[in-house]
C-alpha cells in the first residue's frame, strides 16, 4: 500500500472527526461563549431531532433504501400531536402514542408500496412525501397549531400545551436537557440494536446483497418492511419532540430537517471508516452539522444563508463516502 492511499484511508477514517474538531476550535477561537456549558448543552438539545429522523433515514439505508418521506412524517406527526392536546384536550398517553402509531403507519404504507408492489425506493417515498403533505395540511386547513388558536368558525381552541409534554422537549433532569437524554439513551439502544441482535445483523447482510440473504434464509420482505417501520417511529418521535420544543404544531417543520438528517447519515458513513451506514457515525453527523449552524448563528449570518452550508456538508459527505466506495471496489 502506498504512502498516498494510506494518507486517503486516514483522512477517510478520521476526517469526519478532525473537522468537528477544527470546526470547534475555530468557532471557540472567533467567540468566548461558544465553548459554555449552556452553549454546548443548545448544540445537543437542538441536533436531538434530527438525531432521531437521522436514525430513522439510517434504518432504510442499511437495508438498501431511503426514506424520503421522514420529513413530512415529522410534519405530521408534529400537527396532530399539537391538535390531540389544542384541539381535543386528550390525555398525555394518547398525544404520546397515536403519532406513533401513525409511523408506524407511515412505514408500513412505505413497505407495502417498495416490498409489495416493488416500486423503487425513491419514487415510492417520494410519492408518499407529497401524500402526508397534503394529508397534514388538508387536516390543519394550512394552519399552524398553538394555544387557544383562533378556529375557522370563529371560536377559540379550548385547550393547551400541557406543562408535562413540554418537559419532553425543554425540560432538564440532572442538568442535563431532556432530548438529550432521549437521543443518547436512542443512540445506544440502536447501536447494541444492529451490532448484537439477529435482526440488526439481517439488515445489513439484505442491504449487503439481497438475493445472498434470500438464499441464506433471511426474510428479506419482513426485514425490509421492519426497517421502514422504525423509520416511521423514529420519524414521530422527531415530531412528537419537536412540537414540545417549540410548544406548537408547524405545518413545515419536517422539510428542512430532512436534508438535515440525510447529511448526517452520509457523513456517518465515513465516521471511523465504517463505510455503511451505522448509528454512531450518524450521530457525529448530527454533531457536525448542529455545531456549524450553531456556529454561524453567534456569528450572526444570516439564516438564509444556512442552505448553503448544509447543501456544502451534503456535497462533502457525498464525494467522501462515493470516492472511498469506488476506490474499494477497484482494489
Amino acid at each position: 500500500m502506498n504512502t498516498n492511499t494510506t494518507k486517503l484511508d486516514y483522512l477517510y477514517r478520521y476526517g469526519a472527526l478532525l473537522v468537528i474538531a477544527g470546526v470547534i476550535v475555530i468557532f471557540s477561537l472567533l467567540n468566548e461563549n461558544f465553548l459554555s456549558y449552556d452553549n454546548m448543552a443548545d448544540i445537543l438539545r437542538s441536533i436531538s431531532i434530527v438525531t432521531f429522523i437521522a436514525i430513522g433515514v439510517t434504518f432504510s439505508q442499511i437495508v438498501d433504501g431511503f426514506d424520503l418521506s421522514a420529513g413530512s412524517t415529522v410534519s405530521l406527526t408534529t400537527v396532530v400531536t399539537a391538535t390531540l392536546m389544542v384541539w381535543y384536550q386528550m390525555p398525555l398517553i394518547a398525544v404520546l402514542t397515536l403519532p406513533l402509531l401513525i409511523g408506524v403507519l407511515v412505514g408500513l404504507l412505505n413497505a407495502l408500496l417498495i416490498v409489495k408492489i416493488r416500486i423503487p425506493d425513491l419514487l415510492a417515498t417520494l410519492a408518499v412525501m407529497y401524500i402526508i403533505g397534503g394529508v397534514h395540511k388538508t387536516y390543519t386547513k394550512g394552519f399552524s397549531i398553538y394555544n387557544n388558536m383562533q378556529m375557522t368558525d370563529g371560536t377559540k381552541a379550548p385547550g393547551k400545551f400541557t406543562s408535562e409534554f413540554l418537559w419532553i422537549g425543554q425540560g432538564k433532569l440532572l442538568g442535563i436537557p431532556v432530548p438529550v437524554l432521549l437521543m443518547i439513551g436512542a443512540v445506544i439502544l440502536v447501536h447494541v440494536f444492529l451490532t448484537y441482535t439477529r435482526w440488526g445483523r439481517q439488515m445489513y447482510v439484505t442491504g449487503g446483497n439481497r438475493e445472498a440473504a434470500r438464499l441464506s434464509g433471511i426474510a428479506v420482505n419482513r426485514v425490509r418492511t421492519l426497517a421502514y417501520v422504525l423509520s416511521g417511529v423514529f420519524a414521530a418521535v422527531g415530531g412528537i419532540l419537536f412540537s414540545a420544543r417549540v410548544g406548537s404544531g408547524q405545518i413545515d417543520a419536517g422539510s428542512p430537517l430532512l436534508m438535515e438528517a440525510v447529511a448526517a447519515v452520509f457523513v456517518g458513513y465515513s465516521v471511523l471508516g465504517a463505510g455503511k451506514p451505522n448509528v454512531i457515525g450518524t450521530f457525529f453527523g448530527a454533531v457536525l452539522i448542529g455545531v456549524l449552524l450553531n456556529g454561524l448563528t453567534m456569528l450572526n449570518l444570516p439564516y438564509y444563508a444556512f442552505d448553503i452550508i448544509k447543501g456544502a456538508v451534503l456535497v462533502a459527505a457525498l464525494a467522501a463516502t462515493f470516492i472511498h466506495l469506488s476506490r474499494r471496489r477497484s482494489s
